[in-house]
């Protein structure tokens, strides 16, 4: 996700058109190099019983076809002179200085942004031909993020998601919070009764950290409730019926990427010292900023506990420095 807010707060900057493909039956487009057999369809007349059939061709279900699609398209782009980044291989980009292409691919959803219209047309083309890949126009939905242009910038925004969180939950007809936890509450992993069905809780903290990718302001919430999975209580569970309540009334919130010329790269950090009352162990936060636009947060647990204040805040840095470099 940091990859995809990079590139388009970049994009949004540099003034380049955003667009999305969609590949029509993607895994099915792989080769496969290992001999792998199956039953005959039904249906199929075979002129010995007991026949089976070699698949060429990748298959859905089969534990190699996300990998085998991954090379076919590698192969494909490069073939293009795209290479793919080093740090992101969903990432690949082409040419230098002013000529220059981006293409991000999420399974068989495809962004292409780029700097100059001339290659757009062909490079669409190559797609539509090798793979059958649909253009949708101008970036608009994407992995649930909808993307809203405005004259100074984009707005990125998860708010279908979080409406149907809220009904799938049964929320809608809920009151609305106005911070994402109850700061008078302290959760312990042995208080209140064990749920009956954990997977309910664990389902819910799950989507609740796919919507931190917009909302970095429910991320310390969603890493303090993602501690209780293994063995969740009702206690826990209320909480997180709070911070989707606190979502109800905030759902048009999200991340604005400015247009600003503004490349400078901040970063800012900061830990609670000895935040978890059980372990003692500290609570590391930071946020990346291109100019004045998030790009890149994350509030997680320290993994070793940190004999002073000075200590965590140095363990934070090191986080905040890891994500820079």
């Amino acid at each position: 996700m940091t990859t995809i807010r990079i590139l388009i707060g970049v994009a949004v900057k540099k003034g380049w058109e955003m667009f999305q493909l969609d590949v029509n039956n993607a895994f099915l487009h792989g080769d496969l190099h290992e001999e792998v057999y199956i039953e005959t369809p039904p249906g199929l007349f075979v002129e010995q019983p007991g026949m089976v059939c070699r698949l060429n061709k990748s298959l859905y279900r089969l534990k190699q076809v996300s990998r085998q699609w991954y090379a076919k398209l590698t192969e494909a782009l490069c073939s293009r002179g795209y290479t793919h980044s080093m740090f992101d291989y969903s990432l690949f980009d082409k040419g230098k200085g002013n000529l220059v292409t981006f293409v991000v691919v999420y399974v068989d959803d495809v962004i292409i942004t780029l700097s100059h219209l001339e290659e757009i047309t062909s490079l669409k083309k190559f797609l539509h031909e090798t793979f059958r890949a649909k253009d949708l126009g101008r970036l608009h939905y994407f992995l649930g993020l909808e993307i809203l242009y405005k004259s100074d910038g984009v707005l990125i925004t998860q708010r279908k998601l979080t409406q149907d969180l809220l009904k799938e939950f049964d929320c809608i007809g809920c009151t609305t919070m106005t911070s994402p936890l109850d700061s008078t509450v302290k959760l312990k992993a042995d208080e209140g009764i064990s749920l009956s069905d954990p997977g309910h809780y664990r389902k819910l903290v799950g989507k609740l950290n796919f919507l931190t990718g917009t909302r970095p302001d429910i991320a310390y919430s969603v890493q303090h409730l993602s501690q209780y999975m293994q063995n969740p209580r009702d206690t826990n569970l209320r909480a997180a019926i709070h911070v989707l309540r606190y979502l109800k009334g905030s759902l048009s919130l999200g991340i604005f990427l400015s247009n600003s010329r503004d490349y400078r790269i901040r970063a800012f950090c900061d830990s609670d010292w000895a935040a978890c009352t059980e372990t003692r162990k500290s609570v590391s936060g930071y946020i990346v900023l291109l100019g004045d636009s998030p790009i890149s947060w994350k509030s997680k647990k320290q993994s070793t506990i940190s004999l002073s204040s000075a200590e965590a805040e140095y363990r934070a840095v090191r986080k905040v420095v890891g994500e820079l470099v």
